[in-house]
């Protein structure tokens, strides 16, 4: 099937809405939302609130732009929180994983083989790691280097 459905303006984008019923008091308003999120990623917060049963997708009576926008909002808002919740536990799991390794086998238990059940993976991931540390421009991975190998990494 080939796509045949045309690019529209912002403002077109708004009228779109407007036909399907939905309420927008300040056009100007909904243009700059629009223009900022993008029609299609806010689109997907528009089915609760349309009848999609139908081809032209109305919007259910009395529907406006900010209960649309509030709804995008919220998702937005529970999706950093719930990412700055997850990066707080991996970051602590990572972190007991490190010190309890580290101090029952030393600083460099990460290379060390008789740690692992698969060789072959375990070398994948310490070249996978080398192209990491050389990639990187990191300031604490270029004083390890000028510190243990008398290298540095430019920044």
């Amino acid at each position: 099937m080939k796509y045949n459905k045309p690019a529209l303006t912002i403002a077109q984008q708004v009228q779109k809405l407007k036909n399907r019923g939905l309420k927008i008091d300040d056009t100007a308003r909904a243009e700059k939302y629009l223009s900022f999120i993008s029609y299609y990623r806010l689109r997907a917060y528009t089915y609760p609130y349309q009848n999609n049963d139908l081809e032209d997708h109305p919007f259910h009576k009395d529907t406006t732009f900010d209960m649309i926008l509030n709804t995008y909002l919220f998702d937005r808002e529970l999706r950093l929180l719930v990412f700055d919740a997850i990066e707080r536990i991996e970051i602590a799991f990572r972190a007991q994983i490190i010190n309890h390794f580290s101090v029952s086998y030393g600083t460099h238990w990460f290379e060390d083989p008789s740690l692992y059940r698969d060789r072959k993976k375990l070398e994948k991931d310490l070249e996978q790691l080398d192209k990491e540390i050389n990639r990187s421009n990191e300031v604490f991975i270029g004083h390890y280097n000028m510190k243990y190998y008398g290298g540095y990494n430019y920044l």
